[in-house]
């Protein structure tokens, strides 16, 4: 599995303490403008590709109801429309600038940030040994960060621990919206039925995208933080956290990891 073509690009690279001037390749960060309606609402920075998915899946997580996103009628590069029926551009009164480090950079106000979500109403179980093989499974369909080193994943698994998607991307918000958004287009949400894993740490941010997306499992082979923590407690969503070698930290609802 090779890396597509607009997620890496290739650079010069000095190798100490050789001293050797090599061709390297890193993974490609560009802007991404999102628009509702025609409207600037977000520029968030990105790894090209599924660009549809990410805006869609970040509409949502923010609380709001696409319906169908597409390239703009200007046709501008970098630059994604997103159908939002009742839209209100007031509801966001804020500038949405968001890094590749944290989507919750730039956000004018706490209010902001919280994204009202039903509590997670689902009995899915699953074994601690499935959970602890999905992130390997993630890792073999990274094929951008095998080129790179240089990106964050998120898989979308089904109870059996089949791998339905998985996205990368340098923003591990902009790869957990990918996936989301795909879920969306295939009419696959609320993901009641399956595991969310994350190849890096789980922030509050990503805890919130997968109580809007109605998903009872997060998985990931870094620490969670303790925000992260208490919202999953919050919204019923079972947290597993070093994930690795036959083991997991479960630090909520951990009825659903069957030992």
């Amino acid at each position: 599995m090779e890396a597509p073509p607009y997620a890496s690009a290739a650079v010069d690279v000095v190798r100490l303490p050789a001293g050797a001037c090599e061709r390297d390749a890193v993974a490609v960060e560009e802007p991404l403008e999102i628009r509702i309606g025609g409207r600037p609402v977000a520029v968030t920075m990105r790894t090209p590709g599924h660009d549809e998915e990410l805006a869609l899946g970040f509409c949502l997580s923010e609380g709001l109801r696409p319906t169908a996103a597409r390239v703009p009628d200007d046709l501008a590069a970098n630059a994604i429309d997103v159908d939002a029926p009742g839209f209100d551009p007031h509801r966001l009164q804020r500038s949405f600038y968001t890094s590749s480090s944290c989507g919750v950079c730039g956000k004018g106000a706490l209010e902001a940030v919280s994204v009202e979500a039903a509590r997670v109403d689902s009995q899915l179980r699953v074994p601690l040994a499935l959970v602890s093989a999905l992130p390997d499974r993630l890792r073999d369909a990274q094929a951008t960060f095998a080129a790179t080193g240089g990106l964050h994943a998120t898989g979308l698994f089904n109870a059996d621990g089949d791998l339905l998607c998985a996205r990368e991307d340098v923003g591990r918000h902009n790869a957990f919206d990918k996936v989301v958004g795909r879920a969306f287009l295939d009419g696959g949400l609320p993901l009641a039925g399956c595991v969310i894993c994350v190849s890096g740490r789980l922030s509050f941010e990503l805890v919130q995208k997968a109580a809007v997306a109605g998903c009872p499992i997060v998985v990931a082979v870094g620490a969670p933080s303790s925000l992260a923590v208490d919202l999953a407690r919050d919204r019923g969503i079972t947290l597993c956290g070093f994930v690795r070698d036959g083991r997991a930290n479960v630090y909520s609802e951990p009825w659903r990891i069957e030992g």
